[in-house]
């Protein structure tokens, strides 16, 4: 009787309080919203499982939590501390990525700049709640709607606050389809989500291969802080477009992101232990994250009604939106709002322009927030 007391000792069902059920319920949720509602399935089911993974009790003497030194999951979720997964992610997302939109309509990046406002005045409001300049910017970051840059970001400026910031930027990424349909609504008008716009021209084979060289050498000498970000996605790209290295290429946007993916989800989730995540700090990262990509979408939205009262040939506003990084989910939900109006409406590939451009902004923007706040 006395074995069987100690082994019931080390169970989960002894360790077991409130705070677990929680996060196990909240892990199930992730997990339902991608398998049910199709929900970044890609993101949320390697997360929603790593939840459960970090929140299952045990005693602290078995040395199996991801914060403990020399556990398995810790050495794991090295690469999230050290800022090693979001580059990688950074290089298959460059290898699957097509700048042509970008390319023959260069003044969309506008709408991608126009829509990181949301991570300056989110940082603004992390400040006057009492966050520290550092976790401001790293809280920030989360209306750029770029999981990888969040936790790239945050693991340089606030790495004790890196699982709420995670958590919070892939579920708002996942909402992308619920979050910003509204705002799109409400800040457009009928006859603005009726413009039709011109199909983009397709760009040269020269043009896409000297895009990703000139663009990171002159986006790396303004930020520094973006090179290892901005330098992987544009290197992925190079890959795509020379047509020397489709092999490579092939590897980076197929097995190669795959794996990371899932190293890098299932960490993220399982660094959400109870004891750590569910605090009010917490819960004031997700409201701010929640305003910051509004924030970001409005923005978008009207910096293009501003741009249309200087531009002979309007853009449909509703591109602007897809000025957040989530590629490319934004500009599909562009799609979505616009085919509502008109069937034969179709702003997928106006929108990746704005969509692409707001993965380069976000990533300059945490450079420069790195470089300013460090």
């Amino acid at each position: 009787m006395e074995t069987l007391l100690n082994l019931y000792q080390f169970t989960g069902v002894a360790q077991a309080e409130y705070r677990h059920v929680i996060m196990l319920v909240i892990g199930l949720s992730f997990i339902t919203l991608a398998i049910v509602k199709h929900y970044e399935p890609l993101l949320l089911v390697p997360i929603g499982f790593g939840i459960l993974i970090g929140n299952i009790p045990f005693a602290m003497e078995m040395n199996l939590g991801i914060y403990q030194p020399g556990s398995v999951l810790n050495y794991l979720y090295f690469g999230v501390i050290k800022g090693i997964y979001p580059p990688l992610i950074f290089l298959g997302i460059g290898a699957m990525t097509d700048f042509s939109a970008l390319l023959s309509n260069p003044k969309l990046v506008l709408l991608g700049a126009a829509a990181q406002v949301g991570i300056f005045l989110t940082l603004i409001g992390a400040l006057y709640l009492g966050f520290s300049p550092a976790e401001s910017g790293a809280i920030g970051i989360i209306g750029g709607a770029d999981g990888p840059t969040a936790i790239f970001l945050s693991s340089q400026l606030a790495i004790d606050l890196l699982g709420p910031i995670a958590i919070s930027a892939y579920s708002y990424m996942a909402l992308v389809p619920v979050i910003q349909p509204p705002i799109m609504r409400l800040l457009t008008t009928k006859k603005e989500r009726l413009i039709r716009m011109k199909p983009h021209k397709p760009a040269s084979r020269r043009q896409k291969i000297l895009f990703p060289i000139i663009t990171f050498l002159i986006c790396a000498f303004l930020a520094p802080g973006a090179i290892a970000l901005l330098g992987m996605l544009c290197f992925g790209n190079l890959l795509k477009e020379s047509g020397v290295t489709e092999r490579l290429a092939q590897t980076a946007r197929a097995a190669f992101i795959d794996v990371v993916t899932i190293l890098l989800g299932v960490t993220v989730g399982a660094s959400t232990q109870a004891d750590v995540f569910l605090t009010f700090r917490s819960v004031q990262i997700f409201a701010l994250g929640a305003a910051s990509f509004a924030i970001a979408t409005a923005g978008g939205v009207i910096f293009a009604k501003l741009m249309n009262l200087f531009l002979k040939e309007k853009i449909n506003p509703l591109i602007g939106a897809a000025g957040v990084s989530a590629v490319p989910d934004s500009a599909r939900v562009v799609q979505m709002v616009a085919l509502e109006e008109d069937h034969g409406n179709y702003l997928l590939m106006q929108a990746m322009g704005p969509n692409v451009a707001g993965v380069i902004g976000s990533a300059i923007a945490a450079g420069v927030l790195w470089a300013v706040l460090t």
